[in-house]
């Protein structure tokens, strides 16, 4: 049994809130503690208001092969044994995972624990759970049941494939959304986070018939359907737990209560009634047309499922189910004999047409000559004016008319001019073949072998006749030349064959119109697509749209609601849409043979196919909603607020979001769409299996050794080369494994990176980084809460309290500030911004210097109203940035939070609950904001000069002014001076303003601005040669910096490389030639200085 998490409690003992549950409140009590709460004017953290502006009474949503060697079977045995190993260690590490998503967690009170250092694993532990049991995460709403005045905000998660692990791009996603829902709920909205997973129908069949093959040796048909779906539905079920885990891990505050699955039963209802509406209105048709086909899966593939393969010329690649490398990127010429007549042309077979005329042509597929019906050539080519309307002889398929045709597309000065025409099997020749009315013939099965069709090679594998063609060609005369040919090859991204283009009777959905209603609603303004250029695409896209095949010819997925009538005594074709009905149920269907075929004995059978898992995707947003029911959440969140994905599923996915949310519900689906971008690895590659770069979340959450990484590339099914391989990256990129982050310096680095620019470069480092960052508010909040001691009592507003010092207004000015910045990026969906401003705010402004500057404001020998006041300063700017923090940092702003005395009369249970600040215009302070980063210049020039001459005992110096204004002001803060100056400060001395620039004598100098200068006397504090000596040695440090990055950056693989290396590179360049200026007028300064003292 797991801990319970975050309260590090031991087991069974209760866990509540620092002071235990709140007492009962009488009415009138509550009434007046509610009239406060609308009187205060602050609106942060006001003493007795409910944070989400709740009245009383408001109602929240409900629950709703061959024989293997004996070293083959010792090297599988300890594969077996080191993931056994590896499995059982990970599962030690997940006991805590939720039994099931479904049932109602129980109530639990959550308190803050000491910790002395911060270890992430026990911060987040048991956090979460605490959050889902208090109903958080659930949509709050108006006693009438109505969206909160403030508005809602409602996110349905693009639903991960249960076919395996998440990775770091649902990492990114799922980073994002929270941040957006987090700021959402803390703005006072109703929101809604609806969690769920997506049956991936082809991959996840395809993931759960290759272990099939692998662990018992069959095939999907050795088993028959109903057993491999029960193979399927189990794979589905521990992967789904997998996923959950995963989503609540990273601190996902989704409703689980409402928690969808696209085959679930409302998810089944939405897919049947659209199909059939469609169906119905003509929109959804049968016919017979090219697919993408995948003969090692025997089905076909949606665009997105096809991966182009670019090949320059001549090159040998491995196909599934071949022995030997198959070739592609060549150009076979071979030529057809122009018939004479039928008897001279069955002898003249045997004689290799001698006497013939022939009409030349050239293929990258010779195989599919098998299925030719005509060479067309253009009407204007002269070399073949005269055979136009004959017809050729096909060298292999007796009786085999290929007609010579004229056609305009025909492009006379590539190749010979004349192109073989195969309707069935290239999307060219089957748009030909509509318009000179062909014939079609397949010479495919969907196995990938050769058909009747293909005369003498039927029965053979497809590439096998390939080379069988070519020879029989050679046989004949008939072959004339190879050469290479730069070609793209289509590659099936879940199995590795080549795809084929073939002839089938599949449903189709007619697009045209629904394309237009759909980009109608992105130029209109309807739906905003971010960024911009996405927007453009978009709409490319939707004018250039085809029909879409909507059949697979798989298992596992929604089956169509689609059935064949077969008519007693007649003859059916099932590529007409006149042989088929479609109802939601088969009762429905049979009551539409019967008016569709009165009086006459009719059969049905259901369509063996599938429906392509974009369908079912297609209706998320409302189907998780409840659709086709009528549901509160679709009357009152319904359009969804945004649909935040990759760019690369655009068209694929939020494209028929839209059009059949315009469609179905007459609303577009969401308001909002953003596109993150892709995550690559540290060297810009496509996160891949194969090559080691694929990182499950929870291992940065919870840290894994080196040797456990390698581990879980044995859990997959890697062949044993790509293996060894994705071993060599793992070593590389994580020599040492990977430390334990936590999940909110996972998130945090994850917003960072999101520029809205070009691809992300993941770098592990970034996020350790940050995680050192979650130590350093750790320890500074654990620090300022000492500084406010045990009898610390907050006021009643941030602005009860006036700020007594420069430091305190600066500090409230630049919180204010950050409120505001933070507010706009996150509402604008410039998410790096919004990081950039936290880490800035935390690190410089409040750890780097307020606090710094603050242990003197609150010695004990400061004034009691000054340290009364800076206790409340401290208190504001720590709450309210750990207030702007948590929706990005959710799991340690709310331990620390929870440690906080609360202001008067304030009942908040939880940050995540907590009114998100917002820019208050009395916290403004420019001017004096202004003259407190001159003390900050100031200060840093001390710390610089004492750094550059390697003080190591305090050491002395001058603060020289140059104009009144800076003397009157800066002889007044000579405190602060010498608190943010660093431990190596000694004296303070502020002179008088002078005319001249001189040096005093025996002082190195460091310039501030126009007004103010540093001298830090040095005469007889170093050695003139040493240090020029040490200088020099850093200067030549630096120039050897300057030289590596400015051949890194004339490379010829520098432009190549992501623009955020790039940019990473330009800026190592500019710190060095920085360095580089430093050092030199530090020799100028030591020159000038052994003058002096000589």
């Amino acid at each position: 049994m797991a801990l319970n998490a975050a309260s590090h409690n031991p087991t069974a003992e209760p866990t509540g809130s620092p002071s235990g549950p709140p007492p009962a409140v009488d009415g009138s009590l509550k009434a007046a503690v509610q009239g406060a709460a609308k009187d205060d004017p602050t609106g942060q953290n006001a003493g007795g208001k409910d944070k989400q502006h709740n009245e009383v009474g408001q109602t929240v949503m409900g629950e709703a092969g061959k024989e293997k060697t004996a070293k083959e079977i010792e090297k599988e045995r300890k594969k077996a044994e080191k993931l056994a190993k590896f499995n059982e260690k990970k599962a030690k590490q997940q006991q805590a995972a939720p039994a099931a998503a479904a049932a109602k967690p129980k109530e639990k009170q959550k308190k803050a624990s000491n910790v002395d250092a911060y270890e992430p694993q026990k911060i987040e532990e048991g956090r979460y759970d605490w959050w889902e049991s208090r109903g958080y995460f659930k949509p709050r709403f108006t006693r009438d049941g109505k969206v909160k005045p403030e508005g809602k905000f409602v996110i349905p998660i693009p639903p991960p494939n249960v076919t395996g692990s998440l990775h770091m791009g649902h990492a990114l996603t799922n980073s994002l959304q929270d941040t957006m829902i987090r700021h959402a709920r803390m703005r006072g909205k109703t929101t809604l986070y609806v969690p769920g997973t997506d049956h991936a129908g082809i991959a996840t069949q395809a993931v759960v018939e290759k272990k099939l093959m692998k662990d018992e040796g069959k095939t999907r048909h050795d088993i028959g359907r109903e057993e491999l779906l029960k193979h399927i539905w189990k794979w589905k079920d521990k992967y789904h737990a997998n996923i959950t885990t995963q989503l609540r891990r990273m601190g996902g505050s989704m409703d689980w209560s409402r928690e969808a699955f696209t085959m679930d039963d409302t998810r089944a209802a939405a897919v049947k009634k659209t199909f059939v509406q469609l169906f119905d209105e003509g929109i959804i048709y049968r016919d017979n047309r090219l697919v993408n086909w995948s003969s090692a899966l025997s089905t076909s593939l949606s665009n997105l499922e096809v991966d182009n393969k670019e090949l320059s010329g001549r090159q040998k690649l491995k196909v599934p189910n071949y022995d030997k490398l198959i070739e592609f990127g060549l150009l076979t010429y071979f030529k057809y004999p122009i018939s004479k007549d039928p008897e001279t042309d069955k002898a003249a077979h045997e004689n290799k047409y001698q006497g013939y005329q022939f009409i030349e042509v050239a293929t990258t597929r010779p195989e599919t000559m098998l299925g030719d019906t005509a060479v067309a050539v253009h009407p204007n080519d002269q070399r073949y004016k005269d055979l136009v309307g004959k017809t050729a002889i096909h060298p292999f398929v007796q009786g085999r008319k290929v007609l010579i045709i004229a056609d305009e597309e025909v492009e006379m000065d590539f190749g010979t001019g004349a192109v073989k025409i195969t309707p069935a099997h290239d999307p060219s020749d089957f748009a030909k073949g509509k318009r000179h009315n062909l014939e079609f013939i397949n010479i495919f099965t969907d196995d990938g072998l050769i058909n009747e069709d293909g005369g003498p090679f039927a029965g053979q594998k497809r590439f096998d006749v390939r080379y069988g063609v070519i020879e029989g060609l050679k046989k004949l005369g008939l072959y004339s030349k190879q050469e290479d040919n730069a070609m793209t090859i289509p590659i099936c991204s879940r199995s590795g064959d080549v795809v084929e283009p073939v002839l089938k009777p599949q449903w189709w959905m007619r697009m045209k119109d629904l394309a237009q209603a759909a980009d109608d609603a992105v130029t209109s303004g309807q739906i905003k697509i971010r960024p911009e250029s996405e927007s453009r695409r978009f709409s490319q896209w939707m004018n250039g749209i085809t029909d879409w095949c909507l059949s697979r010819q798989l298992w596992w997925g929604h089956r169509c609601p689609a059935y064949l009538v077969e008519v007693e005594g007649e003859d059916v074709d099932e590529a007409r849409d006149s042989s088929w009905v479609c109802g939601e149920t088969e009762e429905e269907a049979q009551k539409k043979a019967a008016e569709k075929f009165p009086g006459k004995k009719v059969t049905l059978k259901q369509d063996e196919d599938v429906l392509d898992t974009w369908f079912s995707s297609g209706l998320w947003p409302f189907s998780t909603l409840g659709w086709p029911n009528e549901t509160q959440e679709m009357r009152e969140l319904y359009p969804t607020s945004i649909l935040e994905t990759g760019w690369d599923i655009l068209f694929f996915w939020v494209a028929r979001m839209v059009m059949l949310g315009l469609k179905m519900t007459g609303k577009v689906p969401f308001t909002e769409v953003y596109c993150h971008s892709l995550i690559r690895d540290s060297e810009g590659r496509k996160m891949s299996k194969s090559l080691g770069n694929v990182v499950d979340p929870l291992d940065i959450i919870r840290g894994i050794s080196l040797e456990d990484l390698h581990a879980t590339l044995l859990a997959g099914n890697l062949p044993p080369a790509e293996v060894e391989r994705a071993k060599q990256y793992q070593k590389k990129a994580f020599p040492k494994g990977i430390e334990e982050c936590g999940a909110d310096a996972l998130r945090f680095t994850l917003v960072n990176y999101t520029t809205g620019g070009g691809d992300i470069a993941f770098d592990i480092r970034e996020i350790e980084a940050k995680r050192r960052f979650c130590n350093k508010i750790y320890q500074a909040t654990n620090f300022m809460l000492g500084r406010l001691g045990e009898g610390f009592k907050p006021a009643a507003s941030p602005l009860d309290s006036k700020p007594q010092t420069l430091a305190e207004k600066w500090i409230l000015h630049r919180f204010n500030e950050a409120a505001r910045d933070v507010n706009n990026a996150i509402e604008n969906r410039d998410f790096s911004v919004s990081a950039h401003t936290l880490y800035q705010y935390w690190f410089t402004s409040l750890c780097d210097t307020f606090i710094e500057n603050s242990k003197y404001l609150l010695a004990d020998d400061a004034d009691a109203t000054i340290r009364e006041s800076t206790k409340q300063t401290l208190y504001t700017a720590l709450e309210g940035g750990l207030l702007l923090l948590h929706p990005l940092m959710p799991f340690l702003t709310e331990h620390l939070w929870q440690k906080l005395p609360r202001r008067e009369a304030d009942k908040t249970e939880a940050i995540i609950v907590a009114l998100y600040p917002l820019y208050q215009e009395q916290l403004s302070a420019s001017a004096e904001a202004e003259q407190y980063e001159l003390i900050m210049d100031v200060s840093k020039g001390i710390r610089s000069v004492l750094a550059q001459y390697e003080f190591k005992e305090p050491g002395d110096l001058i603060v020289q002014t140059y104009s009144d204004k800076a003397q009157q002001f800066l002889s007044t803060e000579t405190t602060a001076l010498k608190s943010l100056g660093g431990k190596y400060c000694g004296s303070v001395d502020v002179q008088a303003t002078k005319s001249d620039s001189a040096v005093p004598a025996g002082c190195a100098v460091q310039s501030i601005n126009a007004d103010v200068a540093v001298y830090l006397k040095v005469a007889g504090r170093i050695d003139f040669d040493n240090e020029v000596g040490r200088i020099n040695k850093n200067l030549e440090s630096a120039q050897a910096k300057i030289k590596k990055s400015q051949d890194i950056m004339a490379g010829a693989g520098f432009v190549k490389a992501s623009q955020d290396t790039q940019d990473k590179e330009v800026e190592k360049m500019k710190d060095a030639e920085g360095e580089v200026s430093r050092l030199e007028a530090a020799l100028k300064d030591i020159e000038r200085l052994k003058l002096e003292s000589k």
